[in-house]
C-alpha cells in the first residue's frame, strides 16, 4: 500500500513536551519518550553555514554550530519562530574538500548554559541568554593533542556530554585522555588515560548498575566512570582509519561499528564484584558498517544506517543485538541520520527526505515521508517540545509534530 505523507500520518497519543538538550537527546541515546503525532506544520525554515552536527533545543530557545567565513559560530534562535537572539564566533573553522567544512558538533545545554567542543578542540561554555562566554579551554594547548590522523584531516567530531553537574570530553594527551569539567566553573574536576579519540561521540549507560560513559578510540572500547574518572573496563577492538558512530548499549551488551574494515562488534560486559569483565558475543569484520551516523537500540534490536560511502543507496536495516543477525533491510537512505520518538524512528536520508517508520522487527513499515530540505544532509533530525527540527549544509526547517 501507498505511504501516506507525514503530514497526514495517523495521529497517535498525546505528546508530551521535552527537551532535546544535547548530541543524541536527553540520555544520549538518539531517543525520545516524547510522541511523534500529526498533522505537521512547518513553523520555518531559515538559512545556516555549512556544519555537521544538529540542534539542541531547550525551552523556546533552539542552539546549533555552524560556520561564517573562518570562523565557527554558535548561535541561539527562537525554537518557535527561528528568529536568531545572539550568535557568538568561537575558534577558527576547518577547510576540507572530501565532507565539507566547517563544525562537527553538537551543543549541550544545561542550566541555562551553552556547551560547545570546537574542530580544533576548544572548550567553551557561553550564557544561554546572551551568548556570551563564561569559560573555555584549549584542550590541546592546556592537556596535549591526544588525536590521531583522521582527526587532523577531518576535524573533530565528538561532542561535550552532559553528566550532572559535569561535562565530559576527550582529546587530550598522555594521562589526560578523558576529562571531565565542571559545568558552573569550568574547573577541571579529573583527568585519567593516554588513548587516542576517534570521531565518535562517549555514551553514557548503567550497566550492572553502575553508571559510566563509553568512549570509542582507536584501540578500542573504553569505560569510565563520570563522577571520578575511574577506569571501569575496556575492550580492545581492531581500529583502522575513522567513523563518527558512537557505542550503542542494550541492557548488558555493548555495539561498536566503524568502516574503513573495522566493521560490527558487539561484546557483553558483566560485573564481577567491584570489577567488570567483557567478552567477546559476535564479530563481523568489514560488515554492518556504521560510518557517522549511529544506530538506534530498542526492544532488543538495532535500527541504523548501514554501508560506507553509498550516497542515495544505504539501506536502513533491523540487527538482532545478541546475533548480529540482520532482520531486514530497506535501501535508499543514503548517509544520513535518525533517532527514536516512542515506537516510530525517524530517519533523514542524504538528499533531505525525513521518513517516519516503525521501530519493529516484523519488517519495514514506512508511515509516511515529506522533503522538506535540500543540501548535503548528512545530519541526524531532532525532535523536542513537540517540534522537529533538522538541517543540512545549507538551510534549517522545523515541523511541528504535536498534537493540538
Amino acid at each position: 500500500m501507498k505511504s501516506l505523507p507525514l503530514f497526514l500520518i495517523l495521529l497517535t497519543a498525546p505528546c508530551f513536551a521535552a527537551d532535546w538538550p544535547q548530541y543524541r537527546g536527553p540520555s544520549a541515546n538518539g531517543t525520545t519518550d516524547e510522541s511523534l503525532g500529526g498533522p505537521f506544520k512547518q513553523l520555518w525554515k531559515i538559512p545556516v553555514g555549512t556544519a555537521f552536527g544538529s540542534f539542541a533545543i531547550v525551552g523556546d530557545k533552539a542552539f546549533y554550530f555552524d560556520c561564517r567565513g573562518p570562523n565557527e559560530v554558535a548561535h541561539a534562535v527562537d525554537a518557535n519562530t527561528g528568529k536568531e537572539f545572539w550568535s557568538t564566533p568561537i575558534d577558527k573553522t576547518i577547510y576540507e574538500n572530501e565532507g565539507g567544512n566547517g563544525p562537527r558538533t553538537t551543543p549541550a545545554i544545561a542550566d541555562g548554559r551553552v556547551f560547545l567542543y570546537s574542530t580544533y578542540l576548544k572548550l567553551v561554555c557561553l550564557d544561554g541568554d546572551s551568548g556570551k562566554p563564561i569559560w573555555s579551554h584549549d584542550i590541546a594547548r592546556e592537556f596535549g593533542r591526544g588525536t590521531n590522523s583522521a582527526i587532523d584531516k577531518w576535524g573533530n567530531a565528538l561532542s561535550p556530554l552532559l553528566q550532572g553537574d559535569r561535562v565530559v570530553v576527550a582529546g587530550g594527551g598522555r594521562d589526560s585522555s578523558i576529562l571531565a569539567f565542571e559545568a558552573k566553573s569550568g574547573k577541571l574536576l579529573w583527568k585519567t588515560g593516554s588513548e587516542i579519540i576517534t570521531q565518535a561521540s562517549p555514551t553514557p549507560a548503567t550497566i550492572g548498575g553502575v553508571p559510566q560513559v563509553i568512549f570509542w578510540t582507536t584501540s578500542g572500547l573504553v569505560s569510565v566512570d563520570p563522577q571520578n574518572g575511574r577506569w571501569l573496563w575496556s575492550q580492545r577492538v581492531k581500529f583502522n582509519v575513522a567513523t563518527a558512530a558512537s557505542p550503542v548499549v542494550g541492557g548488558d551488551v555493548v555495539y561498536c561499528s566503524a568502516g574503513y574494515g573495522t566493521g560490527a562488534h558487539a561484546f557483553r560486559i558483566t560485573k564481577n564484584g567491584d570489577s567488570f569483565t567483557s567478552m567477546p558475543i559476535w564479530e563481523k569484520p568489514g560488515q554492518l558498517v556504521n560510518l557517522w551516523s549511529t544506530p538506534i537500540y530498542h526492544d532488543g534490536y538495532l535500527y541504523g544506517l548501514y554501508g560506507f560511502k553509498e550516497f542515495r543507496t544505504m539501506p536502513l536495516k533491523c540487527i538482532e543485538l545478541k546475533t548480529g543477525r540482520e532482520i531486514w533491510s530497506q535501501e535508499g537512505f543514503g548517509q544520513g541520520g535518525l533517532i527514536l520518538a516512542g515506537d516510530k524512528l525517524l530517519i533523514q536520508g542524504d538528499t533531505g527526505q525525513l521518513v517516519m517508520v516503525k521501530a519493529t522487527p516484523a519488517g519495514y513499515q514506512e508511515l509516511g515521508r515529506i522533503h522538506p530540505l535540500g543540501g548535503k544532509c548528512w545530519q541526524m533530525p531532532i525532535f523536542g517540545d513537540g517540534k522537529i527540527i533538522t538541517r543540512s549544509d545549507k538551510q534549517a526547517v522545523c515541523l511541528s509534530a504535536s498534537m493540538k
